[in-house]
């Protein structure tokens, strides 16, 4: 991975709009989540998911670092102790993208079936403060899951460590000190599935 001050990436970004921030190269992307000490170490020890991890419920991904530090309290909320990078392959995300649907009503009665759930939230300062920016995150079940857990991802890698130590400088209002992973905004490879999900291609 990739790290870079936090100031120094914050002027890059859009202040407000729906975007994806995240790591990714022309072959790969990070996405993040926060699983209890036993997944954890399953998933980085046979790089996929099982043992203690259900396939039979729906699992969030998230591809904006601090996103994921917000939900998680910086790896300090209980069953969310562990932080997970995984690396997929670059093109995995614009098949989860969920279509567009002409009505509410169709939404609503897809939405009962669909294996991939698209939710858009307020992203946070790494204080935990809203912002205007919205973030993704992409809920995942049944096949979908399967095929996340198992077949697209290329790397999990336990980031805990580099999480805690990062954890200390938001606490103490150090700022400065402050690395992430360097983001930069996403659009999927596919661009119907950029226009279906409603991004918008404006810088700030």
């Amino acid at each position: 991975m990739r790290f870079q001050p936090y100031l120094d990436q914050l002027p890059l970004w859009p202040s407000s709009g729906r975007h994806i921030l995240a790591q990714f190269d022309a072959d790969s992307i990070y996405v993040y989540q926060a699983y209890r000490p036993a997944i954890a170490r399953y998933a980085v020890e046979h790089q996929r998911f099982g043992g203690e991890f259900k396939f039979t419920r729906m699992s969030w991904i998230k591809p904006n670092f601090l996103w994921m530090m917000y939900r998680a309290g910086w790896a300090t909320k209980e069953g969310q102790e562990h932080i997970l990078a995984v690396r997929l392959r670059e093109a995995v995300p614009s098949g989860f993208l969920a279509p567009r649907y002409a009505t509410r009503e169709d939404w609503q009665a897809a939405a009962a079936e669909s294996h991939v759930r698209l939710q858009w939230d307020p992203d946070h300062h790494p204080s935990g403060a809203p912002l205007e920016r919205r973030a993704i995150q992409l809920g995942l079940r049944g096949p979908a899951l399967r095929r996340y857990g198992m077949e697209e991802l290329l790397a999990i890698e336990d980031v805990t460590p580099f999480v805690a130590e990062q954890r200390a400088h938001v606490t103490g209002g150090q700022l400065s000190q402050l690395l992430i992973p360097e983001e930069r905004v996403y659009h999927p490879a596919d661009p119907a599935a950029a226009t279906n999900v409603g991004l918008e291609s404006g810088a700030r």
